[in-house]
């Protein structure tokens, strides 16, 4: 989108550049603290996810500017709009113009629909979208392990157990370990690893102990048959992915893997123990069975296209 002012509230819209980061995180905080009261995202999950090869920034975002202040901001991506305003600039039509911007460019891109996922109590967002036809795809859930808790941990199968993450042996089996799982959701979109690659392992803070690997002896040989991914940033944990392979579920993997991944975060600083699941993956009562609760809800909220 060229720069264009804004006749209306002197606004100028140009696509987000690589030094917008920083704007990009803090309007971002502000608006998850006003709308759910907690902060989610980190600058680094931006840096990160701008880092992809397949992300392409000067035709997937969009950025208003009041002079020198982001006071909104959407990108479009993976069949999902990411889109946030400044608490103190809404009721402006700054979120109409931003839907209405995501839609353009979501068909540009030959997406079938384009979506967000939003907490149920930010009623305002949720009937923008409404009103321009979305429906309810899934709904999702934080859960937390609350201070204190722990997560009884299980004897694994013969032959198998928890190690750290080797970058030099793990990469592409736990990419594809997680990749195949998650791609067992219905509406989901597909990764490559090169995406994942810059994501999680290219990320300035990330660290070995993050994943925690499950293997299982195959002739001497180690064959990865789940994965953990987790970051503690002051006392907040955060499981940002966790998956077992098909043909070795049911033995208890997917518990053992958290009981460990959450040790490790503990031992980073982490009290608490915080993930994200959905409706898709079945995997609520689970997490609810090892002593999690939900801290808060959200619907992801569709638009379908063409």
């Amino acid at each position: 989108m060229p720069s264009t002012p804004d006749a209306h509230a002197c606004i100028v819209a140009r696509p987000l550049r690589p030094d917008d980061a920083p704007a990009v995180f803090e309007l971002t905080a502000a608006a998850e603290l006003h709308d759910s009261g907690r902060v989610l995202v980190e600058l680094d999950d931006i840096l990160g996810d701008w880092a992809r090869p397949s992300y392409h920034q000067p035709s997937q975002s969009v950025g208003l500017f009041e002079g020198a202040r982001l006071v909104g901001y959407a990108e479009v991506d993976r069949q999902r709009l990411e889109g946030y305003v400044d608490p103190a600039r809404r009721g402006r039509g700054f979120g109409t113009r931003l839907v209405t911007w995501g839609v353009e460019t979501a068909k540009k891109l030959g997406y079938e629909r384009l979506g967000q996922s939003l907490p149920v109590t930010n009623t305002a967002a949720i009937e923008l979208l409404r009103s321009h036809g979305s429906d309810v795809l899934y709904t999702s859930w934080i859960l937390e392990l609350p201070a204190g808790a722990t997560i009884t941990d299980t004897a694994l199968p013969p032959d198998h157990r928890l190690r750290c993450f080797d970058s030099a042996q793990d990469a592409r089996d736990v990419f594809q370990t997680i990749e195949d799982a998650f791609n067992e959701w219905p509406n989901r979109e597909t990764s490559t690893f090169a995406d994942w690659e810059a994501a999680t392992l290219a990320r300035a803070d990330f660290e070995p102990w993050q994943i925690t690997v499950a293997v299982e002896d195959v002739g001497g040989v180690d064959r990865v048959v789940g994965a953990c991914k987790v970051t503690a940033t002051d006392s907040q944990g955060w499981v940002d992915s966790i998956a077992v392979r098909r043909d070795a579920r049911g033995q208890g993997l997917g518990r053992a893997l958290l009981a460990g991944a959450f040790a490790a975060a503990r031992e980073h600083g982490a009290t608490t123990a915080r993930l994200n699941t959905d409706s898709r993956t079945g995997a609520l009562g689970l997490y609810e069975h090892v002593g999690m609760v939900v801290v808060e809800t959200f619907e992801h909220h569709a638009i379908r296209l063409g």
